[in-house]
């Protein structure tokens, strides 16, 4: 019982403090981008580099995890984003303007590729040290609940910090990195390998195979989790911007402001990871109508700047999307048989990360163009889109009571089918590989 905590409580640290290491900028970008005299749109970049290094890396570390052990890339990942945290508070700390803002960027880029190969890899990690499916299961919510904890406190954190010293949430980064780091190194003991991993070559023919086969509905979820994270970083950078801007809100208050719709958001993915069970039929109509809540919410928002109604719509929508994303990880679980979960999941993180990375910035373009109307009509657009996907492409035609029946999946069309796969997995790819 005693190792199980500390388990946990290892294995949680990692997305609470990447969670913290990334959302908890939000707040102070306005600010950063004013003392380095840089535009909006260039202060963006802090969060979109983080992202686009990850989304290019994640499944490589996917992949080094089963090949080398999942303990073996998420340590030295978890250096990394030290080493890369310390470079960017000593940029800012040292160095002024141009020179600050090019080393702090630097030390971002380092910092997602760090990200890359340590929150990603937790979740199969979760799998390798607890075999029974209800305990990983019941241990990945533990985990879940660890990230959503960082989503809530990221803001207020970073807000309650930057009101002290403009750069302190950029020295704090390392620091957490650094706690998370000696917890897994004190108390994550991974299994052993038993088995010997798969090949490069087989492990992309393993993804080209699953992708052939179930297409259609994967690419619909990796598309929607994408428009999620765009949707929520990139008008979580609009409010934090015109909180100081137009409101003069700084601080603490701030930070508490930007956190309303992210406790709406976790709180709706708690219930909604509760309700959908293992119903596949529930987790799509569910999922559907977080996603038709988004889009009528930020529709109704083009017409109101009053800053009651921004936030008042802004955390409904959040309601839709905290609705949505449980449905979306259970529906890929379900789908996807054991052994190719890994490298599927992987792939939907970095369509997440792509969400991330796009947000603040097609945000700063959109405000500086045309404002408020137009911003949350392409939110509106783009959730309405997202909610079509749903709707149309996947589309799971029965439920059964376990998923390890066998040719029992999702295929191309979107729906469940008894049509096992057309060329069976190479015995190499069907090995469980547990961590070295």
């Amino acid at each position: 019982m005693q190792q199980n905590k500390g388990n946990l409580l290892a294995l949680g640290s990692i997305p609470l403090m990447m969670t913290l290491g990334n959302s908890m900028l939000i707040p102070v970008l306005p600010e950063i981008g004013r003392k380095l005299h840089v535009s909006s749109f260039r202060i963006s970049m802090l969060i979109t580099v983080y992202a686009v290094v990850a989304i290019l890396l994640i499944p490589i570390a996917g992949y080094l995890s089963d090949r080398f052990g999942r303990k073996a890339v998420i340590v030295p990942c978890l250096i990394l984003t030290v080493i890369g945290g310390g470079i960017s508070a000593v940029g800012a700390w040292l160095l002024h303007d141009q020179a600050a803002y090019w080393t702090i960027i630097g030390g971002r880029l380092l910092q997602g590729v760090g990200a890359a190969g340590a929150f990603p890899i937790v979740i199969p990690l979760v799998g390798d040290l607890y075999e029974n499916e209800e305990e990983a299961s019941k241990n990945l919510g533990v985990v879940e609940t660890y990230n959503t904890f960082g989503k809530v406190l990221s803001p207020i954190l970073g807000a309650a910090l930057g009101a002290v010293l403009w750069f302190l949430p950029l020295a704090v980064i390392p620091g957490l990195c650094l706690i998370s780091l000696i917890l897994v190194l004190w108390l994550i003991h991974a299994p052993k390998r038993k088995n010997q991993p798969i090949m490069f070559r087989e492990f992309l023919g393993n993804v080209k195979q699953v992708l052939d086969e179930k297409g259609r509905w994967l690419y619909a979820i990796f598309a929607v989790g994408g428009i999620c994270m765009f949707v929520i970083f990139g008008v979580l950078f609009y409010l934090s911007d015109i909180l100081e801007s137009r409101y003069n809100l700084r601080g603490v208050w701030k930070g508490f402001v930007l956190a309303i719709p992210l406790v709406s958001l976790c709180l709706c993915s708690y219930i909604g990871g509760k309700i959908i069970g293992k119903h596949k039929k529930r987790m799509k109509w569910i999922g559907f109508s977080g996603l038709a809540v988004l889009t009528i919410s930020f529709g109704i928002l083009g017409f109101f700047q009053h800053i009651y109604a921004v936030i008042g719509l802004f955390t409904l929508g959040g309601a839709g999307i905290g609705l949505a994303l449980p449905c979306l990880d259970a529906l890929i679980t379900k789908g996807i048989e054991k052994e190719e979960r890994g490298t599927i999941t992987s792939l939907y993180s970095s369509m997440r990360f792509v969400g991330v990375s796009l947000g603040p910035p097609v945000v700063s373009l959109l405000i500086g163009s045309s404002g408020h109307s137009l911003l949350f009509g392409v939110m509106a657009g783009v959730g309405g889109i997202a909610a079509l996907l749903m709707l149309f492409a996947v589309k799971p035609k029965q439920d059964e009571p376990s998923d390890e029946k066998s040719g029992e999946h999702m295929n191309a069309t979107g729906g469940l089918t008894d049509v096992s796969r057309k060329k069976p997995l190479s015995s190499k790819l069907r090995r469980k590989t547990p961590a070295k």
